[in-house]
């Protein structure tokens, strides 16, 4: 009797210790075994197509499932065999494109990786729908709505997108258990009135406007919780809360008012590092719920984590701002003025150049750049010439020990500035502006 409890110790032991995996194992395992190789940005739909191809290959099930305003082909993967349903879909939004390849890793990677204790747990208590690229009509633009100019989560009421009613007939068909809704958000989200760029934002959607919660949003708060605990191996700081007003429009509430409670999960950015850092946290937020819902610590997770999180705030950061400049209007004066400049860069493919525009000017001493640089001895001067809200962020910059006659007609080829700032980057004089980190 001693010896065959002392058996089911060490099995018991055993067991825990290969489903103990942690959010740096995760994301260890991502560094090693991740199949996106091209910055999501930059992945089209026949990008999306080779790596569904590879999924085939590894004996997942890839499948059409509808199609696009464009007769785009949209496709859907399975994995698992158990009872609990769990429906994924990304870049609903075409130029939101993370989730789009850490999905694509985390099937990969489950299906890689049956043979360990922990993955053949998922498979037999979970069944994963995903839909990578839900609109890869805005996905081919690299922009927001489908080609009807229609925001298809904006659609969940009327449906007259044919990614919206496909996500709702997937949905209906198959009556997930719960719902997580991937999303980019603008990389100048900053977590609450911080400076802190928003990486990762959670909202446990309710689904109702009279803000009442249920057993589904309960445990979907937990599992923000315990993504929360995972990245803030990463990203500690930089985990916000996305805004939970109702909306009877979009697809996260209507999904969780039809019975399936969503869990939106919105990328952000963090200065310095690049696409595909934000993949791998995706990849391990992705794994490390799908773990709680297994081995049930979900249900010992601090709801008050997630309710603790700073909700999402925006206008307090910028890309670039130059303090202290000494501008120059030649275009209508050449009397000169003090001001800070911000700029910011639009969201473009990471394969193209980020037009920059003037966004602010004057007194920005409340604000923060996730770049800043003091121009206190340098004149600056619009490219064009002319200062003000909107023009592009293409600046030259002259010592103010030089004599300039702001009046000559080619003023860079007669003057040339000693350094110029041209979309988000030094073209010359990188180093002679002093820059603050």
């Amino acid at each position: 009797m001693k010896f065959a409890l002392l058996i089911a110790a060490v099995l018991f032991l055993l067991t825990t210790t290969s489903l103990a995996q942690t959010a740096k194992d995760f994301a260890a395992e991502w560094d090693k075994q991740h199949i996106s190789s091209l910055p999501p940005s930059n992945v089209r739909h026949k990008d999306l197509q080779k790596y569904l191809e590879q999924l085939k290959k590894l004996g997942l099930k890839v499948e059409e499932v509808g199609r696009s305003y464009a007769n785009r082909e949209i496709y859907q993967i399975e994995w698992g065999t158990g009872a609990t349903k769990v429906f994924m879909w990304s870049q609903m939004h075409g130029d939101e494109p993370t989730a789009t390849s850490a999905l694509l890793d985390m099937f990969a990677y489950l299906q890689n990786n049956r043979g360990k204790t922990w993955v053949k747990e998922l498979e037999k208590t979970l069944t994963i729908r995903g839909v990578p690229m839900l609109n890869p009509d805005g996905a081919e633009l690299f922009q927001r709505r489908n080609l009807q100019s229609i925001d298809i989560n904006r659609d969940a009421q009327a449906l007259e997108t044919p990614e919206g009613r496909l996500l709702k007939k997937l949905r209906d068909d198959w009556s997930p258990n719960i719902g997580f809704n991937l999303h980019n958000q603008n990389s100048l989200t900053t977590v609450g009135k911080t400076d802190k760029q928003a990486t990762i934002s959670f909202l446990a959607v309710l689904g109702n406007a009279e803000n009442k919660s249920n057993e589904g949003h309960e445990r979907n708060k937990r599992i923000c919780a315990v993504m929360t605990l995972a990245l803030e191996n990463f990203i500690k700081g930089h985990i916000g809360r996305y805004d939970d007003a109702y909306n009877p429009r979009a697809f996260g509430d209507m999904i969780s008012a039809w019975g399936t409670p969503v869990i939106l999960i919105e990328t952000g950015a963090l200065h310095s590092k690049d696409e595909q850092f934000l993949v791998k946290l995706n990849f391990v937020a992705y794994l490390s719920a799908l773990k709680s819902l297994v081995d049930k610590s979900e249900r010992s997770a601090n709801p008050k984590i997630y309710d603790a999180l700073p909700f999402n705030d925006s206008g307090n950061l910028f890309n670039f701002i130059f303090r202290n400049a000494n501008v120059v209007n030649f275009a209508e004066t050449s009397e000169l003025f003090t001001a800070d400049i911000a700029i910011n860069a639009e969201r473009r493919r990471a394969n193209e150049s980020a037009p920059t525009f003037i966004r602010e000017i004057g007194d920005l001493s409340v604000f923060s750049g996730l770049e800043e640089f003091n121009a206190k001895d340098f004149y600056l001067v619009q490219k064009n010439g002319l200062l003000r809200i909107g023009a592009s962020g293409e600046f030259l910059f002259y010592k103010k020990t030089r004599k300039i006659d702001w009046t000559a007609k080619d003023l860079e080829r007669t003057f040339p500035p000693d350094a110029v700032f041209s979309n988000g980057k030094w073209t010359r004089g990188e180093k002679l502006l002093p820059k603050k980190f």
